[in-house]
């Protein structure tokens, strides 16, 4: 395995990983940015509230898009198979 082989394996990773915890990590930072700002408004520093709305979400967008997710993982689960049964 070369620089360049382990430095393209390692970008396809990064890539993959980002396409997949990015819609996660965007509803996380949307659902406590917008209850933060309620709290700010209506001066309720309560910790649950701004917790249990963002896992809700959370557990939402991973049920809504797990097909997508595995289809991700599955392709990039392939190509690096096939990549390496190339070396």
């Amino acid at each position: 395995m070369t620089k360049d082989s382990a430095s393209y394996l390692l970008s396809e990773l990064m890539s993959v990983a980002f396409l997949i915890c990015g819609p996660i990590l965007l509803v996380a930072l949307v659902v406590g940015l917008l209850i933060s700002i309620i709290q700010v408004v209506t001066q309720i520093q309560e910790m649950t509230l701004t917790f249990v709305p963002k896992m809700i979400a959370v557990a939402m967008v991973i049920v809504f898009l797990s097909n997508w997710m595995l289809g991700v993982l599955t392709e990039f689960s392939i190509s690096i198979f096939e990549y390496a049964s190339n070396l």
